[in-house]
C-alpha cells in the first residue's frame, strides 16, 4: 500500500471522530498526524474528488467527512486510491520478455484482489471504534503543550 493511501485512511479516520461542529483545517490535520502539509493537501483534494470529504475554504471553513465517507468500506477506499493496475510493470519500457507466457502477473492480480476483498468488510466506523477513536480525538501536534 502506498504512503498516499495510508495517509488518506488516517485523515478519514481523524475526520470520522470529529465532534459535532468541529471543522478541522488541512493544516491542522497535517499537524495532528505529523505529516507534511503539502502531502495532506494532495490527499484532501483526492478524497474530496472521491466524495469522501467536503472541504470548505475561507473563514469558518474546514474539512468534514461526508456521509459517503462514513459509510465507505476500507476496501473500496484502498481500491480507489491504489487503482486496479498491474502490481508489476509487465508493459514497462522495455516490456518484460516473459509477458506472453508469465503466470506471475495473474497470481499477483489474484493476491491484490484478495487483499482488497479482505478490507471490504472493514468500515471506517469500525476503524475508529474504541480504543482507536479516543486516541485519534486526543491527538496533539508535537510541542503543542496542551494536555492530551
Amino acid at each position: 500500500m502506498t504512503a498516499f493511501t495510508d495517509l488518506s485512511l488516517r485523515i478519514v479516520m481523524r475526520l470520522a471522530v470529529a465532534e459535532e461542529g468541529e471543522l478541522l483545517t488541512t493544516r491542522r490535520v497535517a499537524e495532528l498526524l505529523v505529516v507534511p502539509y503539502s502531502h495532506a493537501v494532495k490527499v484532501v483534494a483526492r478524497l474530496s474528488d472521491m466524495g469522501m470529504v467536503e472541504a470548505r475554504r475561507g473563514r469558518g471553513g474546514g474539512l468534514r467527512l461526508t456521509e459517503a465517507g462514513r459509510r465507505a468500506s476500507v476496501g473500496m477506499i484502498v481500491r480507489e486510491l491504489e487503482g486496479g493496475g498491474d502490481v508489476v510493470g509487465c508493459e514497462d519500457d522495455p516490456p518484460c520478455p516473459l509477458r506472453s507466457a508469465c503466470r506471475l502477473r495473474g497470481a499477483l492480480r489474484a493476491a491484490q484482489e484478495a487483499f482488497f476483498a479482505s478490507l471490504d468488510g472493514v468500515s471506517v466506523e469500525s476503524l475508529v471504534a474504541p480504543p482507536t477513536g479516543p486516541v485519534l480525538h486526543a491527538l496533539r501536534p508535537p510541542g503543542d503543550g496542551l494536555p492530551v
